[in-house]
């Protein structure tokens, strides 16, 4: 039997939805490769914890980068792996949809239809982010009313409006979750002179991360290695430093919002100052976010809730609805199928 295959193809995580149960896989965007026989040892959540742990022989990549392919061929297998795992042999190829950022390029578009194909879909249809993300939130956005969607992922960040089913302005910009980790990073390597990893940075952003200040000051305790000396060290971490650590990439995403404000005909501004701006993603769960582009635009903003499911949700939706959506809102120029 066939069934229909929702897939958010993140830069950090991959989540698939499978018509009729809802989201069933949600594992990091990661592969362990053997680099002597090219062998793939691991996916997901295992091949993760070998991130920085591994032996010479042994790799553990991110296939995608920013939101594209840049590892064509690990990407194929990977999707692969997520398609079986979702219901192991089936009778029928399914019908598979994946979400892409909506700057993507025709060449990075035909990669992804590419790579699902070869891995076993019927037919491929693309869905840009900033919809689905609008679907998954519980926007209705059939009407002509207009709505503002900031999706916050691992490597891009996807801002649009969006009317009668379509993006009427977008603008993705590759400053997300792993921009911020990169930024931390560089923070203690310079205030403390202490090197640390891509894990340990994210659990400083997941734990004490902010974008404008706590109310209550929190600490973390971190481990990584001294460029002084060379030796282990522990320093400690406070949540007052982290709105220092990201202002570069947060000040990108803000410029990146106004940007697209700027360009939003007159008559949805409107609309956009009724609804307020809503936050999708993992990178909008960073405490404060949504309370300084409320403060930069003026536009009172809020997180989505399940906002880390919510592209993953807006793309099963829509191919449940895939017959009754409204034209624009799936890519079906790039639709392939193997018959």
């Amino acid at each position: 039997m066939s069934r229909d295959i929702g897939i958010d193809l993140g830069t950090a995580t991959v989540l698939v939805y499978v018509k009729g149960k809802g989201i069933v896989i949600k594992e990091p965007s990661v592969v362990a490769i053997d680099k002597n026989t090219d062998k793939i040892l691991k996916f997901g959540r295992e091949a993760q914890l070998m991130l920085g742990r591994t032996p010479g022989n042994i790799t553990a990549i991110r296939p995608l980068r920013d939101g594209v392919i840049t590892q064509y061929d690990i990407t194929q297998k990977m999707i692969q792996h997520f398609i079986k795992k979702t219901g192991g042999a089936m009778l029928f190829k399914p019908r598979v949809i994946i979400c892409v950022p909506s700057g993507i390029t025709e060449v990075e578009e035909r990669a992804v239809v590419d790579a699902a194909t070869q891995a076993g879909a019927k037919r491929t249809y693309l869905i840009e982010e900033p919809v689905a993300a609008a679907i998954g939130a519980g926007l209705d956005i059939s009407g002509p009313n207009g709505h503002m969607v900031v999706d916050i992922g691992g490597g891009t960040t996807d801002i649009a409006v969006l009317s009668l089913g379509g993006v009427v302005v977008s603008e993705s910009i590759k400053v997300a979750g792993d921009k911020f980790d990169e930024a931390i990073i560089r923070y203690v390597r310079r205030k403390h002179n202490v090197l640390i990893g891509e894990r340990t940075a994210e659990e400083i952003k997941i734990r004490i991360g902010c974008a404008w200040s706590r109310e209550e000051n929190r600490f973390l305790d971190v481990k990584g290695r001294c460029l002084v000396q060379g030796l282990p060290r522990m320093v400690r971490i406070s949540s007052a430093e982290i709105p220092d650590a990201l202002e570069e990439p947060i000040t990108a995403i803000i410029e990146a919002v106004c940007s697209v404000i700027e360009r939003t005909p007159p008559e949805l501004i409107g609309d956009i100052l009724h609804n307020g701006i809503v936050m999708t993603g993992g990178g909008s769960l960073l405490y404060g976010l949504d309370r300084l582009i409320a403060y930069a635009t003026g536009i009172r903003t809020r997180v989505a809730d399940k906002a880390v499911s919510c592209v993953a949700i807006g793309t099963g939706r829509s191919l449940e609805h895939l017959s009754s959506l409204p034209e624009g809102a799936v890519n079906l120029s790039r639709q392939r199928e193997i018959r």
